[in-house]
């Protein structure tokens, strides 16, 4: 049965987790680059809706994934994994807010920068929406373990028992994921300036980064209470 409490924590950090600047900012090159060559609202929004639905189903079939990794752990270590994950996510949370002061010193959670070439170049070549979902499904992936700790720590509590109703938590995390994105792509298509969101994102990247520590901090806290048998969400 689901409980209050476990579907809080599982929106709010969908909520933190989607405070992405990577996957935010290759949408918005993306977009100017599909207006730069005329295109239309309607081919906006299917490439747009492409890019969206890569990164949708990518996380989702990686949480998958770890759920069954975790799965085939030994009961007997579970504790101790949930506590190192929570320790993990709290490291993760640290360097967030080191990064709202000391911005590039020292080791940063961000995408390696000869992929973020990479994406960059696949950004402004794909014209195509099979090309465009695979760049979305290589956002993703290689996102993934530089901002990632939210949905590790989920899938770490959801995996304990995982039925229909954790399939079900997990997909609405994977949707709260996306949501900016689809916000903004709607906002773009709707006729909201480029460069307005664009200089949005650039304003607010540091702000993200403090608030994205300190929550990932306090969820890194609650993982290793849960584990330990301190709270109990059901």
């Amino acid at each position: 049965m689901l409980d209050l409490p476990t579907l809080g924590l599982v929106v709010g950090s969908a909520a933190i987790d989607s405070i992405n600047p990577c996957a935010i900012g290759v949408l918005i090159l993306m977009v100017s680059v599909v207006l730069g060559q005329g295109g239309s609202p309607k081919r906006l929004l299917k490439v747009g809706s492409a890019y969206i639905f890569a990164i949708f189903a990518t996380y989702l079939i990686a949480g998958l994934g770890l759920v069954y990794f975790f799965s085939s752990i030994p009961i007997v270590l579970a504790e101790y994994l949930s506590i190192a994950v929570g320790l993990l996510v709290i490291v993760a949370g640290l360097l967030e807010i080191k990064d709202f002061f000391w911005y590039g010193k020292g080791f940063s959670l961000q995408i390696p920068k000869k992929y973020a070439n990479k994406i960059h170049d696949w950004s402004t070549s794909n014209r195509s929406v099979w090309g465009v979902m695979l760049l979305g499904a290589f956002v993703a992936a290689v996102e993934l373990p530089c901002t990632g700790a939210p949905y590790l720590a989920i899938i770490t509590i959801l995996q304990v028992d995982f039925n229909l109703i954790a399939l079900g938590l997990m997909i609405l995390y994977n949707l709260v994921f996306v949501a900016p994105l689809i916000v903004i792509l709607a906002m773009v298509v709707g006729g909201t300036k480029v460069s307005d969101v664009s200089k949005w994102k650039e304003d607010s990247k540091g702000t993200m980064r403090l608030f994205m520590g300190l929550l990932l901090i306090a969820l890194g806290w609650i993982l290793i209470l849960i584990a330990n048998g301190t709270i109990n969400f059901g």
